[in-house]
Order: structure tokens, then C-alpha cells, then sequence
């Protein structure tokens, strides 16, 4: 959404205070730990943009308390499987050929949203290693929870979201829906059956730079929304608008347990 739609649709705009108000009212507390995916659009005008946003994030939760959000980078994927958009075949060995190491400082993040961009570049913000799929934290449970060096599975229990599931953190969705909530793709792992796919990435290996081919699970997202209402159902899940955006918060263990639960039961395709 343009910066002119959202301000034609703001009544008013969204503050810094406003923000902390509505975090405290769905249940973000001083100590959290939060995994937040996030809209800066959905918000409405924001005074201060993505930095208020992360403001009243770190103000609402202290000093004491750890946030976490996704920093993917999924171009650094085969280009083979590009879609959106695909790129010649005759181009496809030399991008493997030249593509630059990940690199946890400079490799932007790719369809995570302005706030999740901005946060990975603060200083005191940390970023795990995955080339693909990793996750920035700032906070004193940063660095046990971006502690991964596993290339597959992504997402699996040795991953953030595993450390995020050991630790019973709290996920918000903010101003977004459960087809961004990353924590479902956790489930799939845990399913025996999910199928599994070749994938590939540029990234460093005894500090040199190499293409690196390796397993991963297909995750898919489609069924994300239908699996998130029917967790509405059985948990108790915080709804509220935060700013202008439609939001939620749950507990991550509660709603990975019952995603695979859901999934396996749910799922149109072979999941058992």
C-alpha cells in the first residue's frame, strides 16, 4: 500500500505511546519473549515509521525482555525454482557461479516487511547464520536462540524456532495474519512425511565462498489461514488492534503442537 493510501485511510496518527498502549493491551509484557512478525502499512500513518514500531516494541518489553523476527533471504535459493519472477535457463549457471556468499550484515531480508529490515540493522541486533532462513534478536536470549548452525531442516527444532518452542515465547502478528506466521512451518517439520525438496544456496564454507546443495523440506503456506482459525478455536489467542492493524498473540508451543495436529489431519497431500 502507498504512503498516500495509508494516510487517506489513517483517521489520525499513530504514535509512539499509541503503539505502547495497544502492545500492553493485547499482552506484550516487560520480560517477553517475542517472536513479531509485522505490516508497518497495516498500522495505519505511523509517526516515525518502523522505528516507532521497534521503539514501542523495545519499550514496551525492557531491557529484560528479547525480541526476535524473521530475516529471510529467499533469493539466495537455486535460481531454478525462481518464479516471481524465473530467469532465463542460460542464466542459471553463472548466477550459481557468482552469487556472493550469504553474508549476515549485508544480505538483505526479502518479503519480510520495512520493520524486520530496519530491525536487522540496529546495533545490539543479532542474526543467525541459515543463508536462506534466518532470524534477527535483540535482547539477553539473542544469542542462545540464534545459536544454529544447521543447514537443514531450516526451521526445525534446532533452529530459532525450535529455540523459540523450548523457551514457550510468545508470537505476535502484527497487523498480519497467520499466513505469516512462520512458527506453523515448525509443524511441517514434525511430520513425519512432509515432503522434501533439492535446494541450494551461495554461502561460506572454511571461509571460502561456495554453492552448497542440500535437502530441505517443502513448506507450503497456503493452508496457513484455515489451520490458524481452527486454532482460535481450542487456545486462547489476544486479539486487538494495535494502531489500525488488525493483531494477535499467542503462546508458540500451544499453536505448533496443534498446527501439527492440524496439518496431519488437514493437509491435501501425503502427511500422516
Amino acid at each position: 500500500m502507498s504512503e498516500e493510501n495509508v494516510i487517506l485511510n489513517s483517521s489520525k496518527p499513530i504514535t509512539l505511546n499509541d503503539l505502547k498502549r495497544d502492545l500492553k493491551a493485547i499482552g506484550i509484557n516487560q520480560g517477553d519473549v517475542v517472536l513479531v512478525h509485522s505490516s508497518l502499512s497495516a498500522l495505519g500513518w505511523v509517526c516515525g515509521g518502523a522505528q516507532t514500531v521497534i521503539m514501542a516494541l523495545e519499550e514496551t518489553i525492557g531491557e529484560t525482555g528479547t525480541i526476535v523476527m524473521p530475516s529471510h533471504s529467499g533469493d539466495w535459493s537455486d535460481p531454478t525454482s525462481w518464479c516471481n519472477p524465473p530467469v532465463p535457463k542460460e542464466w542459471i549457471p553463472i548466477i550459481k557461479e557468482t552469487m556472493p556468499a550469504y553474508d549476515p550484515n549485508l544480505t538483505k531480508t526479502r518479503g519480510m516487511g520495512t520493520v524486520a529490515e530496519l530491525f536487522r540493522l540496529q546495533p545490539g541486533v543479532y542474526r543467525s547464520k541459515h543463508p536462506q532462513l534466518s532470524f534477527s534478536a535483540k535482547g539477553p536470549l539473542s544469542h542462545s536462540i540464534l545459536n544454529d548452525e544447521t543447514l537443514f531442516p531450516q526451521l526445525g527444532m534446532n533452529s530459532p524456532l525450535g529455540k523459540l518452542y523450548q523457551l514457550s515465547a510468545k508470537v505476535l502478528l502484527l497487523g498480519v495474519g497467520y499466513d505469516s506466521n512462520t512458527c506453523f512451518h515448525l509443524a511441517e517439520t514434525l511430520i513425519e512425511s512432509t515432503p522434501k525438496e533439492r535446494n541450494g544456496t551461495a554461502m561460506l564454507v572454511n571461509n571460502q565462498r561456495q554453492w552448497v546443495e542440500f535437502e530441505e523440506y517443502a513448506y507450503e503456506s497456503d493452508d496457513f489461514p484455515d489451520c490458524g482459525l481452527a486454532f482460535e478455536q481450542s487456545y486462547t489467542v489476544s486479539k486487538g488492534l494495535i494502531g489500525m492493524g488488525s493483531s494477535r498473540l499467542f503462546n508458540i508451543k500451544e499453536a505448533v503442537d496443534f498446527a501439527k495436529s492440524w496439518l496431519s489431519k488437514n493437509r491435501n497431500r501425503t502427511v500422516k
